[in-house]
C-alpha cells in the first residue's frame, strides 16, 4: 500500500521545543515554530475520564506543581495542575494540553505532528487509539501526521482504524533488533525510530534497503550524531535541534 506523501523535515523537536519550554506544552510547541521547527514530537495518553492530553509520564509529579498519576485525574483536575512553573517562572501558569487543543494550534501553524501513542503500565491501548486517532486524522492532513508508538497494540489498532494511505505509522525501538521486519511489514510501517544510541550502521543500512524512513531520538549533539547521517538518517528528533542546523548533511 502507497504511504502518505511526507516530506520529512531533517529535524524535529522532542516535546516541543523542549529545551526552551516546558515539554508537551502549547508554550514547547509555539516556541518550536518561532525556531524554524517545521515537526514536533507530542505524546498523548488517557486521563482518567478518557479525555485524550499530551503528556509523557504516568504520574505527573516531575513536570507540574502536583503529585499522583494521570489516570486518577480528569479534565477539570488536570486543568488545575501548573505545568509551567517547574520549567521557569516565565512559564508559571500554564496548563496541560488537551489533544483537540494541541491539534488546532499544529494546524493553525501549519505544522506537522508526531504523536506518540504513550501507553504506560495499566492503561488501555485501544481506548487510547480510539480516543485520540479519529481527531488527530480529521484535524490535520495525512502529509503532517505520523503516529508512533513502542505498543504494538496501539500500532495494530491504529491500522485498523486507517489505512497505509491515510496514516503514516512509526514503529518505535530502542533497540533495533531480530524480527523488526517481520513487525514493521505487519503494520504497513511508514518509518522506524530508533534510539540513536543503540543503532548500528546494519542496521540503518537493512532499514532503507527495506524502504522505510528512519528517524532517531534524542540526539543532543550534532557531532557525535554526524556518522549517523551518514548511514542514511532521514531525521533526528532532538531537544536543541537550533544545535544541529550547522551540521546537517
Amino acid at each position: 500500500m502507497p504511504h502518505p506523501d511526507i516530506s520529512l523535515p531533517r529535524l524535529m523537536a522532542h516535546r516541543g521545543l523542549s529545551s526552551q519550554a516546558p515539554e508537551n506544552t502549547l508554550a514547547a510547541v509555539r516556541a518550536a515554530h518561532d525556531a524554524g521547527c517545521s515537526w514536533v514530537e507530542l505524546d498523548v495518553q488517557l486521563l482518567g475520564d478518557g479525555t485524550p492530553v499530551i503528556w509523557h509520564d504516568a504520574g505527573v509529579r516531575r513536570c507540574s506543581d502536583a503529585r499522583g498519576r494521570l489516570a486518577d485525574l480528569d479534565l477539570p483536575a488536570a486543568r488545575r495542575l501548573d505545568v509551567g512553573g517547574w520549567f521557569s517562572d516565565a512559564f508559571r501558569g500554564e496548563r496541560i494540553a488537551t489533544l483537540d487543543e494541541m491539534l488546532t494550534l499544529i494546524d493553525e501553524l501549519g505544522m506537522g505532528l508526531n504523536l506518540e501513542l504513550k501507553v504506560n503500565r495499566g492503561r488501555n491501548a485501544e481506548a487510547l487509539v480510539e480516543a485520540s486517532l479519529p481527531a488527530a486524522l480529521e484535524a490535520l492532513p495525512p502529509e503532517r501526521l505520523i503516529v508512533s508508538s513502542f505498543n504494538d497494540q496501539a500500532l495494530s489498532q491504529a491500522r485498523r482504524l486507517a489505512p497505509a494511505s491515510r496514516l503514516a505509522l512509526g514503529v518505535l525501538f530502542e533497540g533495533v533488533g531480530r524480527g523488526w521486519q517481520k513487525r514493521c511489514a505487519g503494520l504497513e510501517a511508514y518509518s522506524i525510530h530508533a534510539d540513536w544510541r543503540r543503532l548500528s550502521r546494519r542496521a540503518a543500512k537493512a532499514i532503507k534497503e527495506n524502504g522505510y524512513a528512519l528517524l532517531c531520538y534524542t540526539p543532543n549533539d550534532p557531532t557525535a550524531f554526524t556518522h549517523q547521517w551518514q548511514w542514511g538518517v532521514d531525521a533526528a528528533i532532538s531537544d536543541v535541534p537550533d544545535r544541529f542546523i550547522d551540521h546537517l548533511p
